[in-house]
């Protein structure tokens, strides 16, 4: 069966669907966000792309820092829920019943809830269209200590994450292979 043809657009699938904290614990908001990822591994750099219309916008843009928090699939309501109401309407922690947490490194809060908060400094903007890049360093992982093994390592299949592609959410399944699987001497193939 041959490919078809579609008109450009954004098929990168599946991403993160995150809930990105900003302001500081007193105003503070949550917003949903899909366009994100690892820009560079040293200094750790990671991005969001953000429309200039939201109301977090406004308050990345003044601040210069936010929070990646990854989310659950005990958090697919609160993920989806968050990014179809506006911060300047509804207190999103109050109404999803989200614990704010005080970060190590920025003023905008951290969920409590969430098995990973990725604590972010903004290093720089890029008008893309549609949306404004914010690239960001990364200035502390704070990772759940019920998520970490014996040996110290963080076990990301325990966490239950969610991943959004084409308009749905889906839940992450269970871990296949380990970097550098493939060329290891003894090695099964994935069906």
């Amino acid at each position: 069966m041959a490919k078809k043809i579609w008109k450009p657009g954004t098929f990168v699938y599946p991403i993160p669907a995150v809930l990105v904290t900003t302001g500081n614990m007193e105003k503070s908001n949550i917003i949903t966000i899909a366009w994100t990822g690892i820009l560079n591994t040293n200094p750790a750099t990671v991005y969001i792309s953000v429309r200039p219309e939201r109301y977090s916008y406004n308050l990345i843009k003044e601040n210069k820092e936010f929070a990646i928090n990854l989310t659950t699939k005990k958090l697919a309501y609160a993920t989806d829920w968050c990014g179809v109401k506006s911060g300047a309407k509804f207190d999103k922690f109050k109404e999803m019943h989200l614990t704010k947490e005080k970060a190590n490194f920025i003023k905008a809060p951290l969920i409590k809830e969430s098995p990973v908060s990725i604590e972010c400094k903004v290093i720089d903007e890029k008008d893309m269209g549609s949306h404004t890049m914010f690239v960001a360093e990364v200035l502390s992982i704070d990772a759940d200590e019920k998520y970490i093994d014996e040996n110290g390592a963080f076990d990301i299949s325990k966490c239950d994450l969610i991943a959004y592609a084409n308009g749905g959410y889906y839940s992450l399944g269970k871990k296949i292979g380990k970097f550098g699987f493939s060329v290891r001497k003894k090695h099964k193939k994935i069906p």
